[in-house]
């Protein structure tokens, strides 16, 4: 009896339930429960890839997040019924995204947060966004441009790069305020009120390719106001707080301003490779290609959705 009592205990240790994991768990937990070694743990941390948290010179990761982060990573993972989207802000896209959520209603949700390019691709790299709108310089260029600043992000090579169209780039201004035979000079002299945009946007971007070429003074512009968003800029002048910004013509169509046109940029949007095939990012394709979005650029005027869906990188 004593020896089965023991042989009972030992099939019993053998079975004994794992330990529980911490809420938040340490290095050498987390390596242990992804089966990875402690420095690939290190190198996922150093990558921005994995939710962690420093205190105290010591390393966490809650297991809530890295669960769901296991989930997101995996193709057809729980959260495929959501999406992000953050970066350069738009008109159009701001349409299409409506109307894709009011597609899926309850069943998804889409969220979409004008953070400008660069904000948006760290947000993409740190995976607290699936897509980022982008704009950089002259749309000639876009093809190197592009690339060449997504390759900063040591998250890269899991992205892909979608055209989403082309967009007219100029500066928006009050009504009257640009008239025939008038100088650039002149708007940028203490006379003119601007609105200014965040760093890292691609309309300050544009900005500077129009002052190299043009031999501007940037530092002579009135700053009068200062704009997050394209949108923010057109409304800021539709309220007469400023005279002229740079944004593009669909701004300055919504909000009835007059538009002196510089030249054209590519819209892209930067994604993690598993986002191309969600139901949602193709579903918002759809709508981007659709007669009622081709109308409604038409409206706004100053697109060419001729590339919407193209592969821009890799090649």
């Amino acid at each position: 009896m004593d020896n089965l009592a023991t042989d009972i205990s030992e099939a019993n240790a053998g079975n004994a339930a794992p330990e529980k994991l911490p809420r938040f768990m340490s290095v050498k937990q987390v390596a242990s429960y992804l089966q990875i070694n402690e420095k690939k743990v290190y190198a996922l941390v150093g990558d921005g890839m994995i939710p962690a948290s420093k205190i105290t010179g010591k390393w966490l990761f809650p297991k809530d997040l890295v669960d769901q982060w296991l989930l997101e990573s995996c193709h057809g993972g729980l959260l495929t019924d959501r999406m992000l989207i953050a970066g350069s802000d738009d008109p159009l896209l701001y349409r299409a995204i409506i109307r894709t959520a009011n597609e899926f209603q309850a069943s998804a949700l889409i969220s979409f947060t004008p953070t400008v390019t660069q904000l948006g691709l760290t947000l993409l790299a740190r995976r607290r966004a699936d897509l980022c709108g982008m704009s950089w310089g002259p749309a000639e260029e876009s093809h190197q441009r592009h690339p060449a600043l997504i390759r900063q992000y040591p998250q890269h090579n899991d992205w892909l790069l979608v055209r989403l169209f082309r967009r007219e780039q100029g500066l928006i201004m009050t009504p009257g305020a640009w008239t025939s035979g008038a100088s650039l000079e002149r708007l940028f002299s203490s006379e003119t009120r601007w609105v200014a945009h965040e760093q890292g946007t691609g309309s300050q971007r544009f900005l500077l390719e129009l002052v190299s070429q043009y031999d501007l003074d940037l530092a002579s512009r009135r700053i009068a106001s200062h704009a997050f968003s394209e949108r923010d800029a057109a409304s800021l002048i539709a309220m007469g707080y400023a005279d002229v910004t740079i944004g593009v013509r669909a701004s300055a169509t919504e909000y009835g301003l007059d538009f002196l046109p510089i030249g054209w940029e590519a819209f892209d949007l930067a994604m993690h490779r598993g986002i191309f095939f969600r139901t949602l990012f193709q579903s918002l394709l759809e709508h981007i290609r659709s007669k009622d979005c081709q109308s409604h650029a038409r409206m706004l005027g100053g697109y060419d959705l001729s590339e919407a869906g193209k592969l821009i990188w890799p090649a």
